[in-house]
């Protein structure tokens, strides 16, 4: 996804048509459709040929890129987990792993890098109805390994804000939403870790379309990616306009809602209620 987002940049840089783009690799127009959308392996030839045809000459670019290609066609770890993931999901994960920030916004329920197994597993029995317990098991499997990135040394900065709702809304009985609860408190104590949470009181806000994630990643010429998941697909948006009203809605977010410590009192005082 991250290649494949670079190289229509190149591409759109120069005027080039996909089409045009296809036939300099001896391949279709939707090839390279499939190329930009990051659902084919890339071969190396391939990708030196492109970046011939739109000018990166640059050797010290052109290995970057490359590097890149190589990563792309390696299986990340989650692909064991294939036989439980809808076929959009595996492309999120990899751009996770590969993020340096991570910003999102929740409203239904508890982010999955902050989830308790217990929690988890509430909310993939919810929507996974008439699943066998091995594949929510396997579907919660996932989620802590997702996790383990987040709480590793280097890890990246992971800045959420969830709605009161994800908080007032019980997945599993008491003890697992207290577990959840206490959870948030001491995971939002991490360094790389910035939890707020809009409280109802505050009204409407600019989160009013949903819940969405922005990745940001270490190279300085990868552009953010906004994931929208949707209930049987996802969307992934790397265009600058698209990347600039939801980083716009996520610093109003921000803005609204109470500080990292209001926000743990939030959590200590609906822990007390539970």
């Amino acid at each position: 996804m991250l290649l494949g987002s670079h190289l229509r940049r190149l591409r759109e840089a120069r005027g080039i048509t996909r089409e045009a783009a296809g036939y300099s690799i001896r391949a279709s127009e939707s090839k390279i459709s499939r190329m930009e959308l990051g659902r084919v392996s890339f071969k190396t030839r391939d990708v030196e040929d492109l970046l011939t045809l739109y000018g990166v000459n640059d050797e010290a670019e052109r290995n970057a890129l490359l590097s890149l290609a190589r990563e792309a066609n390696v299986a990340g770890w989650w692909h064991s987990y294939s036989d439980v993931l809808p076929n959009w999901f595996p492309t999120y994960v990899g751009l996770e792993g590969a993020a340096s920030l991570i910003r999102a916004y929740e409203v239904q329920f508890v982010h999955g890098l902050l989830q308790t197994p217990a929690y988890a597993r509430a909310v993939v029995e919810r929507g996974m109805k008439g699943a066998s317990p091995a594949d929510i098991e396997r579907r919660v499997a996932l989620r802590m390994e997702r996790q383990k990135y987040l709480l590793s040394t280097g890890g990246p900065e992971f800045h959420v804000v969830l709605d009161e709702a994800a908080l007032r809304r019980p997945y599993g009985d008491r003890e697992v939403m207290r577990g959840q609860l206490q959870h948030l408190i001491e995971i939002s104590e991490r360094p790389n870790v910035r939890l707020q949470i809009m409280p109802f009181g505050f009204g409407g806000h600019s989160g009013e379309s949903g819940a969405f994630t922005i990745l940001s990643f270490p190279e300085s010429d990868l552009s953010d990616v906004i994931f929208l998941e949707q209930l049987t697909s996802a969307l992934y948006l790397d265009k600058a306009e698209d990347v600039t009203q939801y980083e716009k809605a996520m610093k109003e977010l921000q803005q609204d809602s109470p500080g990292t410590d209001e926000s743990r009192d939030l959590l200590r005082g609906l822990l007390q209620l539970s």
